[in-house]
């Protein structure tokens, strides 16, 4: 049915009945696939510039295979988070060029690419055991069609790894900066650059850091004007916001 609903539009595009502005409206509204356990949302990058991802945590296995089986029935790219070798092997099955990114726990289904804007994403962590959170901010900013830079292990505890790459961070269109211990990283870049910056504060660190609680506070009462700051961990919905400042302004198939 919501085939014969589309072609029905394309048709009234294409004999001038129905403007493109207009059907753009109405794409941009069509229901979920449901498939019993899921509801599979795969026109969110129309309405809102990012595909659904499938959050893998809590899930069976069979589950999210299930619901990247539809996704890839529908040709829709997209992002599985949180994914273990479990989930990568049952990926692989539906999709053999899966990316799987065992560091960032992170697999990516990418089939259809867009030219990236101009301005690239600059991906900053503190240490080495904050990778992780990186590479799936990483992998994340990639997917949506962003150029990428990653500069690891640059805290605070040596300052001048972190300034030998100033040139760089002023030359990127928006930074995300993730650090756990004291979260100190998101305040001296901030003081640094003239971009946006979005912490990510990770649950790295030792006990009175409270799992990620310590970073996350420091990050929000940054005296750095400019750094807005995602949930623990949240290496994901860092990409994401990324990604949309830096295609702010730019000309998508969305309509926007």
């Amino acid at each position: 049915m919501e085939t014969a609903r589309i072609s029905r539009l394309l048709r009234a595009v294409q004999d001038g009945n129905v403007s493109v502005g207009e059907a753009m409206r109405v794409l941009k509204h069509l229901p979920y696939d449901d498939i019993g356990f899921a509801k599979v949302d795969l026109h969110r990058r129309l309405r809102c510039g990012i595909p659904e991802a499938i959050f893998c945590q809590g899930k069976s296995v069979e589950q999210v295979r299930g619901i990247a089986r539809r996704m890839l029935k529908h040709g829709a790219d997209f992002l599985a988070t949180r994914a273990g070798e479990e989930v990568f092997e049952a990926i692989r099955r539906e999709a053999p060029d899966a990316d799987c990114n065992p560091v960032g726990r992170i697999v990516s289904v990418k089939r259809h690419r867009r030219a990236p804007p101009p301005g690239e994403v600059c991906i900053v962590c503190a240490g080495t055991a904050d990778i992780g959170v990186a590479e799936e901010a990483r992998v994340t900013a990639e997917f949506l069609d962003n150029k990428v830079r990653a500069i690891y292990d640059v805290g605070v505890a040596g300052l001048h790894r972190l300034m030998s790459h100033t040139r760089r961070l002023r030359q990127a269109n928006v930074i995300v900066v993730i650090a756990g211990m004291e979260g100190a990283l998101a305040s001296v870049v901030g003081g640094l650059v003239a971009r946006p910056v979005i912490a990510v504060p990770t649950s790295v660190g030792y006990g009175a850091h409270f799992h990620g609680l310590a970073p996350l506070l420091a990050m929000l009462n940054s005296c750095a004007a400019g750094v807005t700051v995602v949930n623990i961990d949240n290496g994901f919905g860092a990409g994401c916001a990324a990604s949309l400042i830096n295609h702010t302004g730019c000309s998508h198939e969305n309509g926007d």
